[in-house]
């Protein structure tokens, strides 16, 4: 309540350690909803997060904590650096011919037809 009532008087002040212990808050809870995330990754993912994430229900309590703690843009960040990582990772073990630098065709390979 102090604590509340000094900001409120100042609201100007940036209280840095205030901002630091909700940060930690921040990726405790992110670290925890991602490991669950992977620890869970065997099981159908039902819930819908945001920028298109899916998670099992098993996570949504994790999920419910990395919400309340962070920022409603830096989840989103969060979502979407993960999403991005999973994809190169998939595309990095894909035991698929496709890997390394795509081929594009190269001008030599159509030919003009002939005109009459």
């Amino acid at each position: 309540m102090a604590l509340d009532t000094y900001a409120s008087s100042n609201p100007n002040d940036v209280h840095e350690d205030v901002l630091l212990k909700a940060r930690d808050a921040c990726y405790k809870a992110r670290d925890a909803f991602y490991a669950c995330l992977e620890k869970e990754s065997g099981k159908k993912p039902t819930e819908i997060a945001t920028v298109g994430l899916l998670y099992p229900k098993e996570c949504s309590n994790s999920r419910t904590q990395f919400v309340n703690n962070c920022r409603s843009s830096w989840v989103k960040h969060f979502d979407r650096e993960y999403c991005r990582n999973k994809r190169v990772q998939r595309l990095l073990d894909d035991g698929d011919e496709r890997k390394g630098p795509m081929s594009l065709p190269q001008p030599y390979t159509f030919k003009p037809s002939p005109s009459t």
